[in-house]
């Protein structure tokens, strides 16, 4: 089998040599692959560790921030492609935009990676493989956390998601609690230089015994979990954009909505309903000027609204859903909040929470004053902005729970989701993901299910279109609804588990991994020097 391979193998690196760029372009883009929908693992593990080794050889540290910058272009326009399909679902913009905006974005993305190459290239100039490994590893747990956190941030599709299993079972993502989300992308990576390496030098005994230990890994089975003693009711209506946005839709998708959402004859203690973000046209705060209810609701006032969502919900249960807040100043509003609402059965307004980490030109326009007059607007319709709200917040709903909450986009803030220092027991993420065509909606929900293993505490996930579902603290999903798909969930919300590490220290416990991997490196240099 060695003696076969041997040529085939000759080839490919012949071949990336002579074209490195165009190689280091289809290795980018392989890498993306192991994301959901498609959950390629291998291939990205491959593609990446083969990237990695070809860019130890750059020659430069210029050359080595370009090629890394070549891989990352590439790796993030096939994991954002998403992005394009947001752009179909607006009359703002010509849809044509979002091909370019893709790209677009990936020319600010790729730094990262790029940066990462480099300086791995440099703290490993003329070393071992083992010295370049851990300092990649190092340099990639800094470049992802920068990326989540600069301008704003962007944490869509960090490597490690690569590592997280199928629904019944974490994966290598068990290991979130003791890492994090970033530090496990430098581990993944440390791991892909290994086995690359390893085929390099044709060590197929070793390639072997740490393929099987990573299929393993990934596979192995868990338990079916402690049950929980809340009730819950998780809807999800199947209301497209084009429904949502339309008027003489809003009355029958509140039928929707309401007919989901009935207690059940086995429903018998306090029970939480679930609805996802964008459902309710209607404002259910008192205080605005008349136009606004009536622009929405037919003229219905809010006191109205809340009423027949108390009857819909029914005795000893609360409705947690995604609305929207205005601030007025004298007879107009001037900003918006995006926000999750919480009415009981009677009727009243007993907790809220603002969304924090708004979407650049989905919820508010950056530069407003230069860029509206050139004709660019935000992808959701309106002419003042939302302003964001102070960050994580856990709501006491008494019998209900301690309710910690997450809009949509937020939940893949990896260390931004709980207050740690009033602890939920745990995170409700309502949401509308019918914007985000076939291939955001597995991602957004993989990452979700990260969230809940690093913190230790269950997701329930409302969405309009799918995915939805129940998450327990392993991130093992108990219930979900696929796309496209009309239906409820019914069972009991998932019990926590004890704070873990990352529940504790945050993010700080992602920079003490990447202390260790570049001090190590550090270390493993100079014992080779002497």
């Amino acid at each position: 089998m060695a003696e076969e391979s041997a040529p085939l193998l000759n080839r490919a690196l012949s071949t990336a040599q002579a074209h490195p760029r165009v190689t280091l372009l289809v290795l980018g883009a392989l890498s993306a692959l192991g994301f959901p929908p498609f959950h390629l693992w291998p291939l990205a593990i491959l593609a990446l560790g083969g990237a990695a080794i070809l860019l130890r050889f750059a020659g430069s540290m210029r050359s080595a921030l370009f090629r890394g910058w070549l891989f990352g272009l590439a790796h993030f326009i096939v994991t954002n492609l998403w992005i394009a399909t947001a752009f179909t679902h607006q009359n703002q913009m010509p849809a044509a935009i979002g091909w370019a905006a893709v790209p677009l974005l990936s020319v600010y993305l790729a730094l990262y990676p790029a940066l990462a190459f480099m300086l791995a290239y440099r703290l490993a100039r003329g070393r071992s493989t083992l010295v370049y490994a851990l300092a990649l590893g190092g340099c990639w747990i800094v470049a992802e956390y920068l990326r989540a956190t600069l301008f704003t941030g962007y944490a869509w599709g960090p490597f490690s998601l690569t590592l997280l299993g199928p629904f019944d079972r974490p994966g290598f993502a068990a290991l979130l609690p003791f890492t994090g989300t970033y530090a496990l992308s430098g581990l993944a990576v440390l791991l892909a230089v290994a086995v690359a390496d390893l085929a390099l030098r044709r060590e197929w005994l070793r390639v072997a015994l740490v393929s099987i230990l990573l299929i393993a890994g990934m596979y192995w089975p868990v338990g079916a979990g402690r049950e929980g003693t809340l009730d819950y009711t998780l809807v999800q209506p199947d209301l497209d954009q084009e429904t949502l946005n339309d008027p003489r839709q809003y009355e029958p998708g509140f039928l929707t909505l309401s007919a989901l959402s009935t207690r059940s004859d086995t429903q018998t203690e306090p029970r939480l309903v679930l609805w996802p973000e964008g459902v309710l046209p209607d404002y259910l705060r008192e205080g605005y000027p008349q136009r606004y209810y009536a622009a929405t609701t037919a003229g219905r006032d809010p006191v109205f609204a809340r009423k027949r969502i108390a009857r819909v919900i029914g005795e000893d249960s609360l409705l947690l859903t995604g609305t929207i807040d205005l601030e007025v100043e004298g007879d107009r509003a001037v900003a918006a909040y995006n926000v999750v609402t919480v009415v009981d059965d009677e009727g009243a307004i007993v907790g809220g929470y603002r969304k924090a980490h708004l979407v650049p030109y989905g919820e508010y326009l950056p530069l407003r004053s230069w860029l509206e007059p050139l004709g660019l607007s935000r992808l959701v319709a309106g002419s003042i902005d939302f302003w964001p709200g102070s960050g994580p917040k856990t709501i006491d709903l008494g019998t209900h729970g301690r309710a910690g909450m997450q809009i949509c986009y937020e939940i893949i803030f990896s260390g931004q989701v709980v207050d740690r220092s009033d602890r939920p027991d745990y995170i409700v993420n309502p949401s509308i993901d019918g914007w985000f065509g076939p291939t955001g909606p597995p991602q957004h929900f993989a990452q979700a299910r990260m969230r809940a293993i690093e913190e230790g505490l269950p997701v329930l996930r409302a969405t309009t279109t799918g995915i939805s579902g129940v998450i327990d603290a392993r991130g093992v999903v108990r219930q979900q609804l696929g796309m496209s798909k009309q239906g409820r969930l019914d069972g009991k919300v998932p019990p926590a588990r004890s704070p873990t590490p990352f529940a504790i220290l945050g993010n700080w416990l992602a920079l003490v991994w990447a202390i260790l991997l570049l001090g190590g490196s550090l270390v493993v240099k100079r014992r080779r020097a002497h």
